[in-house]
């Protein structure tokens, strides 16, 4: 099966800081990838360089067999490939539904109202919170609505930007679910996550970063019995 996504040799620089140092990995169809590390590990960086917010210095992207090189980001998520952002990045003055309609600016109208009800479906509290101010939603209603409007683009790809970044345990469980709810929709994740063992217990596949470099890789349950992975990440 040929990869949606592969990356190969990313080299990353903010200004002299060398932030990813010669990144590889893969994400199939179909599958939840990981991408797991500290913090300033360069996931993020990755996660940004893939969805052309950030140019590489050295290495290639490429998205269903084709190189993103300078192809603008905007142009990107046209082709399907599509950023949740870490820290939501709602527009708090803008009702729900207006939030998830700028997830599908470039699209007929016929086919924003479709999805639009298909966000319903998938996030009914969103729905019972259509006409509400998106800055007046708790976090996880604000994470719930950034997932949302990622999905009004119809992407082939999600990348996930720490979602659970400061939720209560109850919603984390939640938006996990969201994420293997959405998985089993045929969704093709790549999930960024500082909560290793929740990203892991839902991944196909795993990658583990320090300091920029890729260290380890295997399964999501090959990793979580990782010794090394469990004492730097799992707290055992």
């Amino acid at each position: 099966m040929e990869p949606l996504l592969k990356v190969s040799d990313l080299n990353v620089y903010y200004g002299a800081i060398h932030a990813v140092k010669g990144v590889s990995f893969e994400v199939l169809p179909g599958e939840i990838v990981t991408l797991i590390g500290a913090n300033g590990a360069g996931k993020t960086t990755i996660l940004n360089t893939v969805a052309g917010l950030l140019h590489p210095t050295v290495g290639s992207v490429e998205f269903e067999g084709k190189s993103l090189a300078g192809v603008p980001a905007h142009r990107i998520e046209n082709q399907g490939l599509a950023l949740v952002p870490e820290g939501r990045r709602v527009f708090l003055q803008m009702t729900v539904e207006e939030n998830l309609e700028m997830g599908a600016y470039t699209r007929p109208k016929e086919e924003v109202v479709y999805s639009l009800e298909k966000v319903f479906y998938q996030f009914p509290r969103l729905k019972e919170r259509r006409n509400q101010v998106a800055g007046t939603l708790s976090g996880g209603e604000q994470q719930m609505l950034a997932m949302g409007r990622s999905l009004m683009s119809s992407p082939k790809l999600m990348m996930l930007d720490e979602p659970s970044m400061g939720l209560a345990p109850i919603l984390v469980d939640q938006i996990f679910d969201i994420i293997k709810n959405l998985h089993l929709g045929g969704t093709t994740i790549l999930l960024v996550e500082q909560n290793a063992r929740m990203a892991l217990s839902v991944a196909d596949r795993g990658y583990v970063l320090e300091t920029g470099r890729l260290v380890s890789t295997g399964t999501g349950a090959e990793l979580l019995k990782d010794e090394s992975v469990k004492r730097a990440y799992l707290g055992g």
